[in-house]
């Protein structure tokens, strides 16, 4: 390309130098891939720290040891994974306190997404909320705790997608994987399966009758009770 063609380029896109759009790189599919799955391991449910071997990383992926090292460098400056001189790297477990933070940081975020759903969110979309525990109607939840479990991270992210504000679902993702891992993690203890399907039905009774005040309420509560349950019986975060 001649030097007056790259000036028209630039002038055209504003200044800026841009080159053509190419398809997903590597790299980015390196990190979306490992992000996905440190996203689906059970990070808090194990002492051990959870090392990540870059061999393995690139064999499984299928890819060089480049984008297996930009993805990690992302993932590092994202908070996710750290690296630890002379040891290597390792997936991030948050301390209690960051933890806690965290989750009332969620039910902010999720309850004005309730209170949002009210207000604009389509009766059909509200409907399949209830779908979601229709096979835990015949049986306690407790007796099938993993696809409960599953079926309670659903209802969470969907509420945020019911409130239809994209910077609200912006600032929960990176959120996500760690609120998730504690959802997991403590689904099973004191009973929390068999409260938490009550409240997710209570919401999902607000929402229907967009009551937008006791919506919100509910679902606020209903996470901040998480993070009071973290607060109390979360020991192996410390």
């Amino acid at each position: 390309m001649t030097a007056t063609a790259t000036l028209r380029r630039r002038h055209a896109a504003g200044g800026l130098a841009l080159g053509p759009v190419n398809s997903v790189s590597l790299r980015d599919q390196a990190y979306a891939r490992i992000k996905d799955a440190i996203a689906n391991t059970d990070i808090y449910t194990e002492r051990q720290p959870l090392r990540l071997d870059e061999r393995e990383l690139m064999q499984a992926l299928g890819v060089s040891r480049t984008p297996v090292r930009e993805a990690l460098s992302i993932l590092e400056q994202q908070g996710f994974v750290k690296t630890v001189p002379r040891r290597g790297i390792f997936i991030v477990r948050k301390s209690k306190r960051e933890i806690i933070e965290m989750i009332q940081m969620w039910a902010a975020l999720e309850s004005m997404s309730a209170r949002l759903a009210t207000l604009h969110a389509p009766d059909a979309e509200i409907g399949k909320l209830r779908h979601l525990f229709d096979s835990f109607q015949s049986s306690p939840p407790a007796e099938h705790l993993d696809e409960y479990s599953d079926a309670n991270i659903a209802f969470h992210q969907m509420i945020i997608r019911l409130g239809g504000s994209r910077l609200i679902e912006e600032a929960t993702r990176n959120l996500f994987l760690h609120v998730r891992a504690i959802r997991r993690a403590t689904i099973s203890q004191n009973n929390r399966a068999a409260r938490s399907i009550i409240d997710h039905l209570k919401i999902i009774e607000a929402l229907e009758r967009r009551d937008t005040e006791l919506a919100e309420r509910l679902t606020r509560q209903h996470t901040l009770d998480l993070a009071a349950h973290v607060d109390r019986y979360c020991d192996f975060l410390d």
